[in-house]
C-alpha cells in the first residue's frame, strides 16, 4: 500500500522506518534487496538523488558529455535518482530533463528540457536550488558526481562549489584535484616522495628566451613542452629540434600562462586505475603502444597510431610494482573515490610519474573502465562502488 505525504515529520520517520527494515532484518542479502526495491518502486523519491554534472568551461567540453553519458547509463536507476546538471560552453548551469541521448549528441541545451539552476551555499541544506521568472524549487542532492574534464571542472573549482554546499563529491576533492591538475607542484611532491619524475622547467610569459634555450639543452631533444594545467593533451607539443621550440611554447600558452619543458622518457606509457579511500581497489595495468609521435589528443581518441593493450605487455612483477607505484601517488596527492594515475616505464625498467587525472574517461571505450574491467569489474559496479563509497560514509 502507497503511504502518502513522504515529507512531513511522520513521513520522514516512515522512511527512517523502512530503510531499517530492509537493511537490519534477519534475512538472506537477496530478500533485503527485493525488500528495499520493492519500497523504492512504490516510492521513487525516497530514492537517492545523484546530481551528475557534465558539460563546462573548458576545451573537453565534448569528452565531458561522452564521459557522462557513460556514467548515466550505467547508474542503478532502481536505487539512485539521476539528476542531470549540464554546464554549457559560457558557464550556465542548467538542470536538464530530457532523454539523455540529447548529451551524448549535445543537443541537450534546449529550454523545453531545461531549467536554470545553482547550487544552494546553505552547508544545511545540501540542496540545488531550480529558478525561472515564475517558480523557484529547491531539490535535495544526497551526493555529485563531477564528470568534468580540463579547466573549471577537474581542477577543484567545481568541487569547491560543491563543498561549500554541503554536497558530496564522488571523486577526488577540492586540494586533490588543484594539486593534480597542476603537473608541476604534482610532480614536485611526488618526487619528494622518492618516485621518480621527468626533468622539467616551468616556464611562464616573461621567462627570456635564453634561458629556455639553456633549459632545453640541459633537458636535451626530444622534449616535450606542455600547459600546466591542462587535460587530454591539449597543448602539448613533442619538440624534436630547437627550431620548433618557439611554435610548441606558443601553443602551449594558449592554454595557460605556466607552462613545462619536460624531458622524455625512453620507453612507454602506462596507467593504472585506483579506487577508494581507506581502502583501495586497483585495476590491471595498461599500456599505449605507440607506432609515430606521441599520444596527443588526436590519438587518444582515434588510435590512429598507437594502440591500448590491456593487461599490460609486462612481467608480472614489473606490474605488481607499477600497481604498488600509482597507490603511492594516490595516497600523496590525497586522492578519493578513484583517478587514474599514468606512468611512463623506461627501457631501463624505472618507473616514472607523469600524471593523474582525477576524473579520467567514462566511456565504454575508455581506459579506467576498461583496465577495471580487466581486473573483474563491471562498468555499471565502478559506478556503484563509487556513489556507495560516499553515501555509505
Amino acid at each position: 500500500m502507497k503511504i502518502e505525504n513522504l515529507d512531513d515529520e511522520l513521513g520522514q520517520e516512515i522512511k527512517a522506518a523502512l530503510r531499517e527494515m530492509a537493511y537490519s532484518t534477519r534475512a538472506s542479502k537477496d530478500f533485503k534487496k527485493r525488500l528495499m526495491k520493492m519500497i523504492l518502486d512504490n516510492h521513487p523519491e525516497m530514492k537517492k538523488k545523484i546530481a551528475v554534472i557534465f558539460g563546462g568551461c573548458s576545451p573537453e567540453y565534448d569528452i565531458s558529455l561522452q564521459s557522462a553519458y557513460g556514467v548515466i547509463k550505467n547508474i542503478d536507476t532502481d536505487k539512485y535518482f539521476p539528476v542531470l546538471i549540464g554546464i554549457t560552453r559560457d558557464g550556465k548551469w542548467r538542470l536538464f530533463q530530457g532523454d539523455v541521448e540529447g548529451i551524448k549528441s549535445d543537443t541537450w541545451n534546449d529550454d523545453a528540457f531545461c531549467s536554470s539552476v545553482a547550487v544552494v551555499p546553505d552547508r544545511s541544506e545540501s540542496a540545488i536550488i531550480r529558478y525561472s521568472d515564475s517558480e523557484i524549487e529547491m531539490i535535495h542532492i544526497d551526493a555529485a558526481f563531477p564528470i568534468l574534464h580540463g579547466k573549471n571542472g577537474e581542477d577543484g573549482t567545481v568541487q569547491g562549489v560543491l563543498e561549500v554546499g554541503g554536497i558530496p563529491i564522488i571523486g577526488c576533492g577540492v586540494l586533490s584535484s588543484a594539486l593534480c591538475m597542476d603537473k608541476e607542484r604534482a610532480h614536485r611532491l611526488v618526487s619528494e616522495r622518492g618516485i621518480s619524475v621527468p626533468k622539467s622547467f616551468v616556464i611562464d610569459r616573461n621567462t627570456e628566451r635564453k634561458t629556455i634555450e639553456t633549459y632545453a639543452e640541459t633537458i636535451g631533444y626530444p622534449l616535450f613542452i606542455k600547459p600546466i594545467r591542462a587535460g587530454s593533451s591539449f597543448g602539448v607539443a613533442k619538440v624534436s629540434e630547437s627550431k620548433d621550440l618557439t611554435e610548441a611554447i606558443n601553443k602551449a600558452f594558449d592554454y595557460d600562462d605556466k607552462i613545462i619543458m619536460e624531458e622524455n622518457i625512453k620507453g612507454f606509457e602506462v596507467g593504472c586505475a585506483v579506487m577508494g579511500g581507506v581502502a583501495i581497489k586497483v585495476g590491471e595495468v595498461d599500456e599505449i603502444e605507440l607506432s609515430d609521435g606521441f599520444f596527443d589528443y588526436t590519438e587518444k581518441y582515434s588510435l590512429k597510431n598507437s594502440a591500448i593493450h590491456v593487461p599490460a605487455r609486462i612481467d608480472k612483477s614489473t606490474a605488481e610494482q607499477i600497481k604498488k607505484t600509482a597507490k603511492q601517488i594516490y595516497r600523496i596527492l590525497d586522492c578519493n573515490v578513484f583517478a587514474r594515475v599514468d606512468m611512463f616505464l623506461s627501457d631501463t625498467g624505472e618507473i616514472f610519474f607523469n600524471e593523474v587525472n582525477t576524473i579520467p574517461g567514462f566511456t565504454e571505450h575508455s581506459r579506467f573502465p576498461n583496465m577495471m574491467k580487466a581486473a573483474g569489474y563491471t562498468f555499471e559496479q565502478v559506478v556503484r562502488m563509487s556513489i556507495e563509497q560516499v553515501l555509505e560514509k
